[in-house]
């Protein structure tokens, strides 16, 4: 027994030597930018944070892959902290719907897989199903940009409301009606000469989006 756990650890040095024999540190992602923001000041208002909050985490239970369609909604899961990772390849574009402009079309990895409506099972604050997910869009946009990756925003969000914690320069319109909402999208597209990972955290309070590539 005692050999064999010696036989293990002798090995686990080796594994990390190089060919003279030094100890190589762990290599470790570079991180590129965090955002983050409280999904308890999304809105003034209480009730309405709270279905913000919740058509927030939804949005990201369809990214994420844990939601495919409304039947697979349980709020109970889509509210509890996560944490999970997207990968962008070099080249490769995120949208954030499936309605696209064509110069996107043959570039997208991923989209987050949702049309923000009541099928889908998003809820109404009074004004619209799915209210909120322009706040996620745009702390989305913010992370990416301060990542140094392209994005392409064919409509703000100055001219509907500013969205607290992120500036204007960063607010981003999303809209899909079908296959209307080429313009109302937001792309992402990884400039670099390696691959990008968008890391996705939420603590019960806080959403934080972070952007890092391999060292």
């Amino acid at each position: 027994m005692i050999n064999q756990i010696v036989a293990a650890i002798f090995s686990t040095i080796i594994l990390g030597m190089n060919t003279n024999g030094l100890i190589m540190p762990e290599k470790k992602n570079i991180v590129l930018s965090e955002k983050e923001f409280s999904l308890e000041n999304r809105y003034a208002v209480t009730s309405v944070n709270e279905i913000m909050k919740k058509n927030i985490l939804l949005n990201l239970a369809y990214l994420n892959g844990t939601v495919a369609k409304k039947a697979d909604i349980d709020w109970n899961q889509v509210i509890s902290p996560f944490h999970f990772d997207k990968t962008l390849g070099v080249g490769e574009t995120f949208a954030y719907h499936t309605t696209v402009r064509d110069e996107f079309t043959a570039k997208v990895a991923f989209t987050t897989n949702s049309s923000f409506n009541a099928a889908d099972g998003y809820l109404s604050d009074g004004y619209l199903f799915g209210d909120g997910v322009c706040h996620l869009a745009s702390l989305i946009n913010w992370a990416a940009l301060e990542a140094g990756l392209e994005t392409v925003v064919p409509k703000d969000h100055r001219s509907v409301a500013h969205i607290p914690d992120v500036p204007d320069d960063y607010g981003v319109s999303i809209y899909k009606n079908g296959n209307i909402g080429e313009n109302n999208n937001l792309y992402i597209t990884n400039t670099k000469d390696k691959p990008v990972t968008l890391h996705f955290e939420y603590d019960g309070v806080n959403l934080k989006v972070s952007v890092t590539e391999a060292a």
